[in-house]
C-alpha cells in the first residue's frame, strides 16, 4: 500500500507523482493544504517534522524527502527502470537531483511565494496569517526558513537577495539548455529522475506566466519541455492535481509580477547603487 500525503501545487510532491505515474503504481492520496497550514498539524508533524510535502508511506514505513522517495521507488518497483543503466549517467543524474535539492528546491520557495503564494495566503485573517507564519519549524526547507518567508511575504520581490534568486535559476535554465545540445535528456539518451527532478521547476516558472525565461532564446529547453508535457505521466501528475484556482492565482499573480522579475533578470546593481543592463 502506497500513500502520499501531498499538495497540488508542490513541486516536490508532483515529482514523485511523476514516479508513480511512470511506474504505472497505483497509490493513495491524502491532500495537505499547505497554503491553509494543515502541514503544521501535530499529526501531520509526527509524520514530517520538517512541515513540508510530501510524505510517502509505503506498507506503514515512512520514507521523506522526494529525491530520497524517487530513488526508493525506483529500487522497490524497478519497471520500468529510471536510472541511467551505466555509472556515469547515474552520477550525473544524481548531479542534477543534488543540485535540485541544494539550489532550485530553495530558489523555488522563495520565488513562489515572492511572485504568487504571499497574496493568497495574505487573504488569511491577520491572527490565522500570523499563526501560520509562526508555524514554520526552525528547519524546513532550509536552516532559514522560517525567517525568510516572514521577510519575502512581508516584502515580496523587493525583499533582498530574491534578484540573485531569480539570477540562479536563469543560470540553471542555461545550463539544461547547455547540456541538451549534447543528448537528448539530462542524463543521457533515456528520459529518468534527472528529467523528473527538473521538470517541476521549469513546470512552477509556465504555471507563474514566466516560460519566456526559456521560450525567447533556448530552443533546446523549450524543446525537452514540450517533450515532457507529451508524456501520459504530465498532465496527470502536475495540471489535474493543481485546484482550478490555485492555478488561476499562480498564473494571475505570476504575470503581475513578470514586469518586475523581467527588470531583475536584465539589470545588475552597479557602483554607487546605480541599476546598470545585464545581458545573459
Amino acid at each position: 500500500m502506497l500513500t502520499l500525503y501531498h499538495h497540488g501545487s508542490s513541486v516536490c510532491a508532483a515529482k514523485v507523482r511523476m514516479v508513480l505515474a511512470e511506474k504505472t503504481l497505483e497509490w493513495h492520496g491524502v491532500y495537505i493544504d499547505i497554503l491553509k497550514g494543515d502541514q503544521f498539524s501535530p499529526e501531520y508533524m509526527k509524520l514530517n517534522p520538517k512541515a513540508v510535502v510530501p510524505t510517502l508511506v509505503h506498507d506503514g514505513k515512512v520514507v521523506l524527502e522526494s529525491t530520497v522517495m524517487g530513488e526508493y521507488l525506483d529500487e522497490v518497483f524497478p519497471e520500468p527502470p529510471l536510472k541511467p543503466s551505466d555509472p556515469i549517467g547515474r552520477a550525473e543524474m544524481r548531479l542534477w537531483t543534488k543540485s535540485v535539492d541544494e539550489h532550485l528546491h530553495p530558489a523555488c520557495g522563495e520565488i513562489t511565494f515572492a511572485a504568487c503564494h504571499r497574496h493568497i495566503i495574505g487573504r488569511l485573517p491577520p491572527n490565522k496569517l500570523a499563526e501560520f507564519l509562526n508555524s514554520t519549524p526552525p528547519i524546513s526547507v532550509t536552516a532559514s526558513w522560517h525567517a525568510r518567508k516572514k521577510e519575502i511575504v512581508r516584502e515580496g520581490l523587493k525583499a533582498p537577495g530574491v534578484d540573485a534568486t531569480f539570477r540562479l535559476y536563469d543560470r540553471y535554465l542555461q545550463k539544461m539548455d547547455d547540456v541538451l545540445c549534447e543528448r537528448h535528456w539530462l542524463a543521457g539518451d533515456e528520459f529518468s529522475l534527472a528529467d523528473i527532478g527538473l521538470t517541476p521547476y521549469v513546470n512552477r516558472l509556465d504555471m507563474l506566466g514566466m516560460s519566456e525565461m526559456w521560450t525567447r532564446d533556448r530552443p533546446r529547453l523549450t524543446d525537452w519541455f514540450e517533450r515532457v508535457k507529451q508524456r501520459p505521466s504530465f498532465q496527470p501528475s502536475f495540471l489535474d492535481m493543481c485546484p482550478a484556482d490555485l492555478t488561476a492565482d499562480l498564473k494571475t499573480f505570476g504575470r503581475q509580477s513578470w514586469p518586475e522579475v523581467e527588470r531583475l533578470l536584465t539589470a545588475h546593481v552597479g557602483p554607487g547603487g546605480r541599476v546598470e543592463p545585464l545581458t545573459r
